[in-house]
């Protein structure tokens, strides 16, 4: 599933909320995947300090900081610390992974008749929609920075997606309601009996 990940927040006495005294209480971490935007709640090595914004690896064989993946976490279980850092954290993945989300302006296409997978972030309208895919008839976009200069009312690409990110993440923790159409994050599995 994700191999990387970034840590959001890290509490050396595990959640105050379990109502354990602090020495029963284990370190946890919780982190955002490099690849899919997964959340999830890490248990370190012991012994093992993890600072914010540290990339860890979480893949198979050999973990040097991470003893185990403890589960995916939904929004909504975020800690405080974990929100305010998390819009840092995906531009921070978007701008690593440029080639891979300039591509998705390159080839994003119709959804149905009346909707485009571009219209899917957030601002894109049917205007704008056309000013991207006219520009990439022209010729492919190579950078972010090409994509701004080439459709200047598209002020940031990599804050667009960056919202869109959000937007599903948080739509994925909300029980009341799901997102139709899904992007660039891997919705979880339903939880039985919710």
């Amino acid at each position: 599933m994700e191999d990387n990940a970034i840590i959001l927040d890290f509490l050396p006495l595990g959640y105050v909320k379990e109502g354990k005294p602090s020495f029963k209480r284990k370190p946890i971490a919780q982190a955002i995947g490099t690849e899919e935007f997964t959340l999830l709640e890490l248990i370190p090595k012991e012994r093992i300090q993890l600072d914010i914004h540290e990339r860890v690896y979480i893949g198979a064989g050999k973990r040097d900081k991470i003893a185990r993946v403890n589960t995916r976490l939904m929004f909504d279980k975020l800690t405080a610390t974990s929100r305010v850092e998390l819009d840092y954290v995906i531009e921070e993945i978007i701008k690593e992974n440029e080639a891979k989300f300039v591509e998705f302006f390159n080839e994003a296409g119709p959804i149905s008749t009346r909707l485009h997978q571009l219209e899917l972030l957030p601002g894109i309208g049917k205007k704008h929609m056309w000013d991207i895919i006219n520009a990439t008839k022209e010729a492919k976009f190579t950078s972010f920075e090409d994509i701004k200069t080439r459709v200047p009312m598209l002020a940031d690409p990599v804050k667009l997606i960056a919202k869109r990110v959000h937007m599903e993440l948080e739509a994925a923790g909300d029980r009341r309601g799901k997102m139709k159409y899904i992007i660039f994050t891997r919705p979880p599995k339903p939880q039985k009996g919710r």
